[in-house]
């Protein structure tokens, strides 16, 4: 932004709360969740949800473990009355769910509500009117605070006037200062004691005061002290429910959600993946996992993530960003060679340490726990290292690379992500393994090999073998008190070698079980000049891996 543009922005005004008290609480309990997915989630969508649609989202809500969801505005539409009367007369709504229903506080409208909500067990009736100055001044002309705080002790009494209409509905009255966020602290207050004056809350009857974040004007600080102030100001705190809703206008929705339960509420309204307005919602499955990860119980479950992002998408035609956190298809990957390697170590440990606490570096949860994989944690580009390629050749490849030989397959395989300037798929990460480090026979091949044990002394083996060497077939043999230590010493009789075998490793591939299972072995051989490289040998014989590997390791050190 320009600085001449600056001047047409002001800072915003904090609260006077010195002795505040929220920086030091601790979040150790949920809240009260409240599902706006299909009101303020739907409304904001280009094309919104159809009715069957809307009943596919509230049963998935349902199965969540959501209690209370808003299903919309029954006296706005047709479309909204028919969803609101289908839930009802199907029996579609479980006995522990509250539905909430949203109306502004005009008598037509309140009245058409109450006729949609006709033989439900128990209902949120949400009135809400903008309260803040710029409402006041812009939408509603220069209207007083006193005109503003009639609107909603009016729409107070018609509700309280009609609960007889539907006696065997239990209403609870939840009413919102709109635009709470950038309203005056005392006249919010002004607002929410005159419609419980009307209401008569008790603790045996609580009603509900939402105090919406309806635009994020400042910092999330901001927002708790608002909270806390109303919480400590209230006549009559523990009659009523405080709730929250945040929308997302500064990309801090979540932060203020926090910080406002830190802060006194204890009550979320929110969003599957923060859809709504603008920048959206507060995204509930944010808040709660954040919980999750820090052992708290929620009551929601979002075990399986994808199955519900995958449901979302399709009835909301929206797409969840590959950054959003938990549900984006790249949170759990990591292309740093750092980041990498600290995962897989992580990894590894955890194996044996199996049911001690979490704790693997860059997750702060386990992906298995919301239907995540490791699959994709490390995926290799050009900026990858050496311990994330050896991540993925084990966890999807079943080679368990010795760790000095990290950095030689390391270096190959982002070599060529950088000459390709895109990410290796785990596949092509495999293929160019094997291709390049196994079975390799490029100046020299092993065509036919054989062991004696006739031959040898005590503890020896004699072996026989059949190589071709830069194009020519020879015959070479050799004594040795193994396998491969007898190929090394028939190349040595051919006046082949010209290394020394420095180590040796080998296992069963993976995945791979029972007689039929295949065989990697892993030789680095060390030149004349001191450098040492790696050879992989896959085989059904473990012994034929090892020889196997010999003869990569002597081509990949020429």
């Amino acid at each position: 932004m320009k600085s001449e543009a600056l001047s047409k922005y002001e800072v915003f005004e904090p609260v006077d709360l010195k002795d505040r008290t929220w920086p030091d609480a601790v979040i150790s309990g949920a809240p009260i969740w409240c599902s706006v997915d299909l009101r303020d989630g739907n409304q904001a969508l280009p094309i919104p949800m159809s009715v069957e649609e809307k009943l596919e989202m509230f049963d998935l809500l349902v199965g969540v473990g959501f209690k209370e969801i808003e299903i919309g505005f029954p006296s706005a539409s047709e479309t909204e009355f028919e969803f609101m009367r289908r839930l009802i007369e199907e029996n579609r709504i479980p006995e522990d769910v509250t539905v909430q229903v949203l109306v502004q506080t005009r008598r037509h409208l309140i009245e058409r509500t109450f006729e949609s909500i006709q033989g439900a067990k128990r209902v949120i009736l949400h009135i809400y009117n903008s309260t803040s100055t710029l409402q006041r001044r812009v939408t509603f002309g220069d209207a007083s605070r006193e005109e503003i705080r009639e609107i909603a002790v009016e729409g107070a009494k018609v509700v309280k006037e009609l609960v007889p209409t539907v006696p065997e509905t239990e209403i609870v009255l939840q009413y919102s200062p709109e635009s709470f966020s950038d309203t005056e602290l005392d006249f919010a207050l002004e607002c929410c004691e005159a419609v419980m004056e009307v209401w008569e809350p008790s603790v045996e009857r609580k009603m509900i005061l939402n105090l919406p974040a309806t635009v994020e004007w400042t910092t999330p600080n901001v927002h708790a002290d608002q909270i806390e102030w109303m919480c400590r100001n209230l006549s009559c705190r523990e009659c009523v429910v405080v709730s929250l809703h945040t929308h997302n206008d500064r990309g801090t929705g979540v932060a203020a959600t926090e910080l406002g339960l830190m802060a006194g509420a204890d009550r979320v309204e929110g969003t599957l993946f923060g859809n709504g307005e603008r920048t959206g919602n507060l995204d509930i499955v944010t808040v709660a996992l954040n919980m999750n990860s820090h052992g708290i119980e929620t009551g929601l479950d979002f075990s399986d993530l994808m199955r519900l992002r995958e449901v979302y998408e399709r009835t909301t035609r929206m797409v969840v960003p590959e950054r959003q956190p938990y549900a984006g298809e790249l949170v759990f990957t990591a292309f740093s060679g750092s980041h990498q390697d600290a995962i897989k170590k992580g990894l590894d440990r955890r194996k044996k340490e199996s049911g001690k606490r979490w704790g693997v570096p860059y997750l702060t949860i386990d992906p298995l726990d919301i239907g995540r994989s490791y699959e994709a944690i490390v995926r290799i580009n050009s900026q990858s290292g050496k311990g994330g390629v050896a991540y993925l050749l084990d966890s999807e490849h079943g080679f368990d690379l010795p760790k000095t030989m990290h950095p030689q397959v390391g270096k190959r395989i982002y070599d060529l992500a950088d000459e390709r300037g895109r990410e290796l798929s785990a596949v092509e990460v495999g293929e160019v393994f094997r291709e390049e480090f196994v079975n390799v026979g490029e100046v020299l091949d092993l065509l036919e090999y054989e062991l004696d044990h006739s031959r040898g002394g005590r503890g020896e083996v004699a072996c026989e073998a059949l190589v071709r060497l830069e194009g020519e077939e020879r015959k070479i043999d050799g004594l040795g008190n193994g396998p491969i230590n007898a190929f090394v010493s028939a190349l040595d009789g051919a006046g082949v070698k010209d290394f020394v075998l420095t180590d040796y490793r080998s296992h069963a591939l993976k995945g791979e079980t029972g007689s039929g299972s295949t065989a990697a072995a892993y030789v680095q051989l060390q030149n004349h000049e001191g450098v040492s490289l790696w050879g992989v040998g896959v085989d059904s014989s473990i012994e034929m891996a090892g020889v196997k590997a010999v003869v990569s390791a002597w081509n990949l050190l020429r």
